[in-house]
């Protein structure tokens, strides 16, 4: 009965080329921080940037869960589809929320090792982009999750290092409180990276 459907009602495949088109908007609002902390000129014009590309991604999710509640058969997972939209999604969510907090909390200079950790964070989103690309034929899609759960602890570890040299060297109280936290959405970026492996090693494992 499944593969008499499957021939009266195709599959639509679309989805993965809707996938590959969030993870580039993630992966360019990721670029897009990245610039942003290296230079730090304009960081309310730079936030601006990123604010509307997570607008973008946001319309993206929207457009793909709304397709999957149209779709009879989709090609994984009905579940797996709207779960792995989510979790792309909330990788750009955190990169706006980096780039927003600095703006808000008018931070003037950037500490060392902030910008290393935003280039963690990218190249996070960047094998999210390389592994959802392979999402259909999933050529060495597992490689990009290992790489992806590598950089989430190299992340943490740069976080701690962070937090660490901020409590030994800053004196004033509220802007520890304020890097602390910016410290934190970052690696929390890395973290929904993770996330966003978990997900799609499952859907590897579950058609293999």
């Amino acid at each position: 009965m499944p593969g008499l459907l499957s021939r009266i009602l195709p599959r639509d495949d679309s989805f993965f080329t809707r996938f590959i088109e969030l993870a580039e908007t993630v992966n360019a609002g990721a670029l897009a921080l990245v610039e942003m902390l290296r230079h730090y000129d304009s960081p309310a014009e730079d936030s601006q940037k990123i604010k509307q590309l997570e607008h973008k991604g946001d319309t993206l999710t929207h457009e793909l869960i709304t397709k999957l509640n149209q779709t009879f058969i989709t090609p994984f997972d009905r579940e797996d589809i709207h779960m792995l939209s989510s979790r792309i999604d909330d990788v750009l969510d955190l990169v706006d929320a980096a780039s927003s907090r600095l703006v808000l909390y008018r931070m003037h200079t950037i500490r060392p090792g902030i910008v290393e950790l935003a280039e963690v964070l990218q190249q996070a989103a960047a094998r999210i982009l390389d592994a959802v690309r392979v999402l259909e034929k999933r050529d060495h899609i597992l490689d990009y999750c290992i790489e992806i759960n590598r950089l989430e602890n190299e992340a943490d570890r740069i976080s701690r290092d962070l937090i660490a040299g901020l409590f030994a060297t800053e004196k004033d109280p509220v802007e520890i409180l304020k890097w602390k936290e910016i410290i934190e959405v970052l690696e929390t970026g890395a973290d929904k990276a993770e996330d966003v492996a978990n997900v799609i090693e499952a859907i590897t494992l579950k058609s293999a």
